[in-house]
């Protein structure tokens, strides 16, 4: 199983991936997909694209170029022009997504609906899935991976489980251990038994067709998924950016990305 600094080697020149001085690899584009907030700043109160910078750190710590991908307008063809000009895509955590979505009215502790980065996301995963493009699904990604391919959504977990375990307080991450498939994608990046950072208080219900479980709790609560078939589309429900001291999910990503890169662009 690979060690949590197995990927992370000194870093070659400006724009080289990790790896000797000067192998002249380049370091692949990854696109986050991030929040539209209210925000202040100085004397400015307006909406603004959010992002943790945590993500950021959790891209270029593996090698990669994070690139921020606002709530926009979107359909499908502006969703392949994005997705065309990346190497790989994180689908981030945050706002719960829209029951209507998944065929449910909401429950009472669900959040208002996020239509725009609903759609937004919705697109460009589509996109990721139908060109082969590496894609990491974060929290709220791995629900949208489900809820895009046809499953739904436990809105709120402590209805199934009796507690507040998995998001203790506002702004507080619990911890969880978890249970992986070493068959899996997951499995070959993360040892079998993880203790992790979590914070949802919704979880995958019914698996999507073609979705394969890989990583549960000992309460049976889903913490990961990921799409057989493809070249990297893994989901976790944890919270792998708040982790500095291990960046195996990232580098993952960041590998499966930098092999793509021929394919799309010459050296």
């Amino acid at each position: 199983m690979a060690s949590n600094d197995s990927e992370l080697r000194p870093a070659g020149p400006a724009g080289d991936a990790p790896g000797p001085a000067g192998d002249g690899i380049r370091r692949p584009l990854i696109g986050i997909t991030s929040y539209l907030e209210q925000a202040q700043t100085g004397v400015w109160d307006v909406p603004a694209s959010f992002l943790p910078k945590v993500y950021l750190d959790g891209v270029t710590d593996a090698g990669g170029i994070a690139i921020v991908l606002p709530p926009q307008p979107v359909d499908a063809a502006i969703a392949a022009r994005v997705i065309g000009s990346l190497d790989g895509l994180i689908v981030a955590g945050g706002a719960d997504i829209d029951p209507a979505r998944y065929g449910q009215e909401p429950h009472e502790r669900t959040g208002a609906p996020r239509p725009d980065r609903d759609a937004w996301e919705d697109a460009l995963l589509a996109a990721a899935i139908e060109t082969g493009l590496p894609f990491l699904g974060i929290c709220r990604g791995a629900q949208l991976m489900n809820v895009a391919l046809g499953g739904t959504l436990v809105q709120h977990l402590p209805d199934v489980v009796g507690s507040e375990t998995y998001q203790p307080g506002a702004g507080v991450f619990g911890r969880a251990g978890v249970d992986v498939d070493p068959a899996s994608r997951l499995g070959g990046l993360v040892d079998a038994r993880l203790d992790v950072p979590v914070y949802h208080h919704q979880a995958v219900g019914r698996v999507a067709d073609g979705l394969r479980v890989t990583a549960r709790t000992a309460d049976g609560v889903i913490q990961g998924v990921e799409l057989p078939g493809h070249p990297f589309a893994v989901g976790v429900q944890w919270h792998p950016e708040e982790d500095t001291a291990d960046r195996r999910l990232f580098a993952g990503l960041v590998d499966a990305a930098r092999a793509r890169m021929p394919e799309r662009s010459p050296a």
